[in-house]
């Protein structure tokens, strides 16, 4: 799938929104937030693989491919890497981004002969550039499940039943357990919870009305934080930059505020966002609440600061 396939909106500059989509007809298993991490994670991540298994699956027959369009609903459309963000996303792991450029560098690098389940598959088969152009979701027993082609659509394949896999293989990279919330969950986990859980509830406007969920962009901020135990004391997007103190973009973990300029080199913040781990980045906007990576070249050249506030 190549990055470029969507040209509506905002997606081909900073990425992909799925803020005002109606609510798919397939539905994950419904269970509690995963609390994982890397040094007791086994029986989580196991489950939560098998969770995106089980949506991945429940696809087969009902979507498309598609390099052009995205369609969350019947008759559902995907690339290779809409369908992994697809899923992953309808069961609380949200990759923020539908680019398998920006994929191939979340998570932390597996070899193949200690893949697991729920590990991305990077493949590429083109002789120039340095992308991944096609991504599958490894599902066990030397197999991944993966939006094919125009002619196959989603499907299980065995990594050495083609050429394709053996010799187009590129890389894998294992996404959970860091893309989850640690155990316990740290405060930083419950503000990108909170985030989250909040993205398709609220409105983002001129003003704020916290009864009708309506907010502006700080004021969207100030009141995750605040149901997370953290008060920023302003919903005023200058003085949240003033609020805690500085860390460099290197260093940033979950929770911390991360502000962007609209001008190149201006240090006025245009707009503010919830950094969520590993690359990704929460974002209210004109256009909604929505998830990005930091790795888009927009936000390397429009970072001011960020602040760490707890």
């Amino acid at each position: 799938m190549n990055k470029r396939f969507l040209t509506t909106t905002l997606a081909l500059t900073i990425g992909f929104s799925t803020v005002g989509m109606v609510q798919p007809t397939v539905h994950p298993i419904e269970v509690e937030a995963a609390t994982t991490n890397a040094q007791n994670n086994a029986q989580a991540v196991s489950l939560k693989a098998d969770q995106l298994i089980q949506t991945g699956k429940s696809l087969i027959g009902k979507a498309t491919y598609s390099n052009t369009v995205y369609k969350p609903t019947y008759p559902y459309k995907f690339s290779c890497a809409s369908f992994l963000m697809y899923i992953f996303e309808q069961n609380g792991v949200d990759l923020g981004t539908y680019n398998e450029n920006y994929m191939i560098q979340q998570g932390t690098y597996v070899a193949r002969n200690q893949l697991q389940k729920g590990d991305l598959l990077f493949f590429k088969s083109k002789k120039t550039g340095t992308d991944p152009d096609h991504v599958g979701m490894y599902i066990g027993n030397n197999k991944m499940i993966h939006m094919a082609d125009s002619k196959q659509n989603i499907v299980i394949s065995d990594l050495n039943s083609k050429p394709y896999y053996t010799e187009n293989y590129v890389s894998a990279r294992r996404v959970l357990p860091t893309l989850m919330s640690a155990n316990p969950a740290t405060k930083g986990d419950k503000i990108v919870e909170n985030a989250l859980n909040y993205k398709n509830k609220v409105t983002i406007s001129s003003t704020n009305n916290e009864k009708n969920l309506r907010f502006t962009a700080p004021g969207y901020v100030e009141f995750i934080y605040r149901k997370s135990g953290v008060n920023l004391g302003s919903t005023n997007l200058k003085q949240q930059m003033n609020v805690g103190t500085t860390v460099s973009r290197a260093n940033l973990k979950k929770g911390d505020l991360v502000f962007f300029n609209s001008t190149t080199g201006s240090k006025t913040p245009s707009m503010v966002a919830i950094y969520a781990g590993d690359h990704r980045i929460i974002i209210p906007n004109s256009d909604g609440v929505m998830t990005r990576v930091l790795l888009v070249d927009y936000y390397k050249d429009h970072f001011i600061t960020a602040k760490r506030v707890f």
